[in-house]
């Protein structure tokens, strides 16, 4: 009798943790929004300059990436070591996303990147940032990379299909120009 009480309570408990796991992740969808986006501008204000970013390991990879109706993401410059490393950290994102514009890359928004065998080398779960679960890309895949786990966030330009959307329609790559000739900054 005392071990089916003791199991009842342990079920309850059980219970009353999953149905509050639940409504917390279905209410803050919305709460880190904000503070996801926050800690992206704050960590990559000094990237706004694409120079500044060269300076520290990124670099351009793959050129401009469109989609033939979702809109675009941009130019990725990524930075190996991090894309490597088999972590996540907000402060350090893998891949700054860059929009060719008048001659110039304005910083939309960030990607965070972790290649999935990394990261089930020491998880069992896929990655979650800030309460917001990756999206995973298996192989092969257009980027020619083995599978991983990818998450958008569109910090610094609105974008109308989320902001954690992978593609933005508001994001344009008709004015890249991938040549290596142009002076630093023009890319």
């Amino acid at each position: 009798m005392r071990k089916n009480y003791l199991i009842l309570i342990v079920l309850t408990a059980l219970t009353l943790s999953v149905g509050t796991a639940i409504a917390t992740a279905n209410t803050s969808s919305e709460r880190p929004t904000g503070t996801f986006a926050e800690a992206v501008r704050q960590a990559t204000v000094q990237f706004k300059d694409v120079e500044a970013a060269r300076a520290v390991g990124y670099s351009l990879l793959h050129g401009c990436a469109s989609g033939p109706q979702e809109g675009a993401m941009g130019a990725h410059y990524a930075n190996g070591p991090l894309a490597a490393d088999g972590a996540l950290d907000v402060a350090t994102p893998e891949v700054l996303l860059y929009e060719p514009k008048d001659g110039k890359l304005q910083l939309m928004g960030v990607e965070y990147v972790v290649m999935a065998e990394d990261w089930h080398a020491s998880h069992q779960t896929p990655p979650v940032l800030m309460g917001q679960l990756f999206n995973y890309v298996s192989a092969p895949n257009r980027y020619g990379l083995p599978a991983f786990y990818e998450l958008h966030v569109w910090a610094w330009k609105r974008n109308p299909a989320g902001i954690f959307a992978d593609w933005n329609p508001r994001v344009s790559c008709e004015d890249f120009v991938a040549d290596a000739s142009m002076p630093a900054g023009h890319h």
